[in-house]
This record gives C-alpha cells, structure tokens and sequence, in this order.
C-alpha cells in the first residue's frame, strides 16, 4: 500500500507495509531497558479473591494489571510538563501524527567536566547534518549502537547527553520532535538543571505545547542516515509521559 504525503509543497510517496519501528518492547521479561532506579514493569492478574484472572488458572480471560515507569521503562515520549508546574498531558498534545524527519547517525565527543569525563553531542556534530529545509522530527543514533541497548540498564552509567546549545539550535531551526536512543537528553547526574531538555522547550519562558522528546528508541544499523517520514504515535495518556511507538517511513524514488 502506497500513501502519498505533502507538505509545505514537498510530495512524499511511502509504502506503509515497510515500516521501521523504533520503539523497544514493554517486556516484563527483559532486562531492560530501564533507567533512573525504576525496576522492570509488571503485568499481574487480578485477583479478587474468588479467581486469579489467567487462563491458565481456570479464568475465562487474560486480566492484567500493568504497572510501570513511562520516563524509566522503555520507549516513550514526553511533553513540557516533564518539567514544568503544570503536568502538561503529552496524551492531547498532537494534533497530527505524521511528520517530516531525518534520521543521523553521532558518535558522542568525550569531554572533561569538573565531574570527570562526559560524553557529549554538541551543536558541532548537529549543526553540518541538516540541509536546507529543516526537518519536524530529529531522530539521533549514537555510536556505537549494539543491539544490546534493547535491554539495557542505563541507571548509574553516566550516559551521552546533549548539550544544551545543540537543543537550543534545534529549536530555533523548527524542529518540532526530537527523538533520541538515549534515556535522557540531559546527562544522568546535573544537579537537577536539565539544561538539554530547558533549551529544547525554552523553559520556563515558554509553555511550549507544540514540542516532543521522545527517548530510548533504538535504530537498527541497517536503516541508513536520512530523510524519512515519522509516524509518532502514544497513547492517550493525561501525564508528561507515555510509552509510544515512533515509526520511520522511507521516502520511495
């Protein structure tokens, strides 16, 4: 099946049976990924004391009760309220779901900081990747990038970030949607500035409700840098955060 998509009078034709799914499973089996201390989710039958809902207990149905972390557990994607007073639902915030998107490939600079060595993508390494026209959505593969990072536990391994002028510049260019194989745009330990995710919003002087982050995707080596399309769906969620499921379409000649 082909869709043809235009915007700001650029035609793109993709085929919606090749897609590209850059979220991470919510498997209460896997190790990972998981970040900021939480533990792995939960699905659990109900139980109300008369019958355990599980087929194989003898109930008629599956019923679960999911529990977990959207910041902490998995792919998901978070509005301005992760850091503002308000609690800002990310669930309402689209009013489309498909969007232009490049996709680049970064291997993090190593940097001295009063806190050790830091791992950091700067503005530099952003700044040469995008062409003419902007694109909505950025989407960043690190290097290295082993499948490993599917189940990985991030907590306490002080990973790459962006800098805060990088964001900035994102921003100022009309990026819209910033996604990321990474648990965090900002570094694991600041002091609680979150300068990345600050520069990105242009908080607090801004509310900006037009704007995602969405972190810990993963990008298959084989899906080479470029333009593509983004489908960037999440649930109806009234929190700063829900798991999503982003999706890159590449454009057909």
């Amino acid at each position: 099946m082909i869709a043809v998509i235009t915007h700001q009078g650029r035609t793109w034709r993709i085929a919606l049976d090749r897609p590209i799914d850059l979220s991470i499973p919510l498997d209460a089996d896997s190790p990972g990924p998981r970040a900021w201390y939480v533990g792995p989710p939960r699905f659990t039958p109900v139980n109300d004391g008369r019958r355990c809902y599980a087929v194989e207990e003898g109930a008629p149905v599956n019923f679960r009760d999911a529990v977990f972390n959207p910041h902490g557990n998995g792919t998901h994607t978070e509005s301005v309220g992760h850091i503002d007073r308000v609690v800002h639902p990310v669930g309402g915030l689209l009013k489309r779901y498909w969007f232009t998107a490049q996709l680049v490939s970064v291997l993090p600079e190593e940097r001295r900081t009063a806190e050790g060595t830091a791992r950091v993508i700067t503005l530099g390494q952003l700044r040469d990747t995008v062409g003419e026209r902007a694109p909505e959505a950025f989407v960043i593969r690190t290097w290295p990038n082993p499948p490993e990072k599917r189940i990985r536990v991030w907590t306490d391994t002080d990973p790459p970030f962006i800098e805060a002028e990088a964001c900035a510049w994102l921003r100022s260019i009309g990026v819209k949607h910033l996604l990321l194989d990474l648990p965090s745009v900002d570094r694991e330990r600041d002091e609680g500035r979150l300068a990345a995710h600050h520069a990105f919003w242009d908080h607090p002087r801004t509310i900006d409700l037009h704007r995602t982050i969405t972190e810990m995707i993963y990008v298959p080596d084989e899906v080479h840098d470029g333009e593509y399309i983004l489908e960037l769906q999440l649930p109806h969620f009234i929190n700063d955060a829900a798991p999503s499921r982003p999706v890159l379409y590449a454009p057909m000649p």
